[in-house]
């Protein structure tokens, strides 16, 4: 049984994370997050020719290792749900044709982690599938050179600008017991606050980040306070303070509690850089850092809101607004199964 309330999935019975592995570049090694990373390539070729193909490698090694952190076969993986920033989801339909399973790409930008998360988590508690596996991936090289300028122009980029995290994070989804599972899901709507600038997408995802935080809470009827972390995908710099400004305005004080995964992969912000984002960004700390200390007991209860900005390039050269998208995926650690 499952409770839905507007726009958020209640789960009566957990749906487990079996396991989830995370790989980056070097420059993400480098960061808070290099610790906890399955696999780190030496540069952003990743042994491939071009950093598209290098995109696949990264997110078919997240894929590989996920499985065999869960001492599954592939015969064991009943849905694959994948996304990215390239177009047409390119990266994840040619991973998908690596593998024998029924697959459905997706895209919300850099809130696909949780988008796919989601997915899987109700088609597990429906009982449509037993196991599902959740990927996403980014690279720097590739989505500069489709969304902005080739990194070759070596252009100067205003403050506001974020840096594409390249890296891969897979999550595999199931109704077997595990230490962390998955409470609720937000399903967040697209937010378009006449935002125009693609050098300034933190300030543009906040509200959508904001509107799917609030949404949750008056869906379950929870407060700001049920939670030890709340986690946003890759606001950064200047889109982390918005959201927090907002949470203020209507009167929740969260500063204690929240992190920021843009302002956390790199550990600083490079010169000319907000921090990071990307498909990659919300998996890779989420998967990685925050799955480490919910293990560890230091979190019980995290609430990961992934943001997306939902535009492309022939968009922004029409002058279009860019509408965003924000969903929210409820973390719990499992103390029966934990031993905790």
């Amino acid at each position: 049984m499952m409770k839905k309330i507007r726009q958020t999935w209640v789960l009566e019975n957990p749906v487990y994370v079996e396991a989830a592995a995370i790989v980056a570049g070097p420059q993400e090694r480098e960061g808070p997050v290099g610790s906890y990373l399955d696999h780190s390539f030496k540069n952003l070729y990743c042994g491939e020719t071009t950093w598209e193909k290098a995109e696949r490698a990264l997110m078919k090694e997240a894929v590989d290792r996920s499985l065999k952190k869960a001492g599954r076969q592939t015969e064991d993986i009943d849905m694959f749900a994948a996304g990215d920033l390239l177009n047409q989801t390119v990266t994840s339909n040619y991973t998908a044709r690596d593998y024998p399973w029924p697959y459905m790409g997706l895209y919300s930008a850099c809130a696909t982690s949780m988008q796919s998360v989601a997915l899987l988590t109700l088609l597990v508690h429906s009982g449509i599938i037993k196991r599902g596996l959740s990927a996403v991936s980014s690279h720097y090289g590739a989505a500069e050179r489709q969304f902005r300028n080739p990194v070759e122009h070596v252009r100067q980029k205003p403050s506001t600008a974020m840096k594409t995290v390249t890296g891969a994070g897979a999550v595999i989804l199931s109704d077997s017991p595990a230490e962390i599972a998955v409470g609720s899901v937000t399903i967040g709507k697209a937010v378009d606050w006449d935002m125009k600038d693609p050098l300034d997408m933190g300030q543009a995802m906040a509200p959508a980040a904001y509107e799917t935080f609030r949404r949750h809470l008056e869906d379950t009827g929870r407060s700001e306070k049920d939670y030890d972390l709340i986690l946003t995908g890759d606001l950064s710099m200047f889109g982390s303070r918005q959201f927090l400004e907002l949470c203020e305005e209507d009167g929740l004080f969260i500063t204690d509690k929240y992190l920021d995964g843009g302002n956390t992969i790199f550990g600083y912000h490079p010169s000319g850089c907000a921090g990071g984002s990307g498909a990659a960004c919300s998996a890779l700390v989420t998967y990685g850092y925050v799955f480490h200390k919910m293990r560890s007991a230091h979190w019980k209860k995290v609430l990961c809101i992934a943001t997306g900005a939902l535009f492309n390039p022939l968009t922004v050269r029409q002058k279009e607004t860019i509408p965003c998208i924000a969903h929210a995926v409820e973390f719990i650690r499992v103390e029966e199964t934990a031993g905790g």
